[in-house]
């Protein structure tokens, strides 16, 4: 089953293959000031967005991160997820920046613009005296990247990142990169069949809440 695939009750999602770095012509689409990067309308961000974001320290700030903050991670976005009805297939946390690949699950209750503030609020105080940067990147991505096979690819190029650093030999073996499904404490994303339990499990949690 596709994991995009559509019941005939759900209301219509906007075109996801337009994304924040569209033309600046795109004006309905997206909001661009000196101070802020480009954003796509709130609606892209809203019901079942598949997101792309990245979450950088001013100045590339480092020495925040230690197993410690890595386990304050794993449970404030565990309750950002039950709290605005996401799920986390992947994430990476790097000495500087952290990548995090957000879907919504509720097509009412999702939003991840609010789910991101919650994660730099929460967070916040681990990080003193590093600070984030004042936005975070994002990247919607389009009807192509959410295909399953495509993905999935997406995802291994963030756990990657620590090899492409070389902070590890092979991703499966840094330690600070995971998933979050509220529910499913079980899943991990070094698993072989991790991938299979993923979409069969987010098929289900989709279908339950938009019934």
């Amino acid at each position: 089953m596709n994991p995009d695939s559509k019941s005939s009750g759900e209301r219509p999602r906007p075109d996801l293959s337009v994304s924040h770095s569209t033309s600046s012509g795109s004006r309905e689409r997206q909001r661009v000031d000196k101070d802020h990067l480009p954003r796509l309308a709130p609606e892209y961000y809203c019901g079942r967005a598949f997101v792309h974001w990245t979450l950088t320290l001013e100045d590339r700030a480092t020495g925040w991160l230690t197993p410690a903050f890595h386990h304050t991670w794993e449970l404030t976005l565990l309750h950002a997820c039950a709290r605005y009805s996401l799920a986390c297939p992947a994430y990476v946390l790097m000495p500087d920046h952290a990548h995090l690949l957000w879907l919504g699950l509720d097509d009412k209750g999702s939003d991840q613009r609010l789910a991101t503030e919650f994660i730099r609020k929460h967070l916040r105080p681990f990080l003193a005296p590093a600070e984030w940067q004042r936005q975070p990147h994002d990247h919607v991505l389009t009807e192509a990247e959410r295909e399953r096979g495509a993905f999935q690819t997406v995802a291994h190029y963030l756990f990657e990142n620590p090899v492409r650093a070389q902070l590890a030999a092979r991703w499966q073996d840094y330690p600070l990169l995971g998933c979050c499904v509220s529910g499913y404490p079980e899943f991990d994303p070094r698993i072989s069949d991790f991938w299979e339990r993923f979409w069969r499990c987010y098929n289900y949690v989709v279908e339950k809440r938009n019934a």
